[in-house]
């Protein structure tokens, strides 16, 4: 018969344990903290209002300081404008409480505001080159 013996065996309490989700010497909720931090600037940059606002802004920068724009610049202009203008009310529909804020009149508007781009764009195509509208 043989005898074991167990030598310098140690039993940590709960209140001394260490965390062992770590990814190289970080809790890992710091490192997803970072993360969404950085997903929510993301967020931010990429908004389309806030990108249509820069976009007017630099609009009236080039039209005040002369630079050439393509003629006409009009039918671009008030087409980008419905669209900001149509933007900002559905963000004000999205941010209604649940479900019914989004469908279905957040939906329409938002497909509304896609249809406004793509004929926005369409015409200024059409008027910066009209003999390759059609073919």
């Amino acid at each position: 018969m043989k005898h074991v013996t167990v030598a310098e065996t140690t039993f940590m309490d709960a209140a001394n344990s260490k965390s062992t989700a770590e990814l190289r010497g970080r809790p890992t909720h710091q490192m997803l903290v970072s993360f969404s931090a950085a997903y929510f600037v993301g967020a931010l940059v990429t908004d389309g209002l806030i990108v249509a606002g820069l976009a007017v802004i630099a609009y009236v920068i080039d039209l005040a300081g002369g630079k050439q724009i393509a003629a006409p610049a009009w039918p671009r202009a008030i087409g980008y404008a419905v669209a900001v203008v149509l933007s900002l009310i559905n963000a004000f529909v999205h941010s209604r409480d649940g479900y019914t804020a989004v469908v279905p009149t957040g939906l329409m508007l938002s497909g509304l505001v896609v249809v406004v781009l793509l004929l926005t764009a369409w015409v200024a195509r059409a008027s910066a080159n009209p003999h390759r509208v059609g073919g």
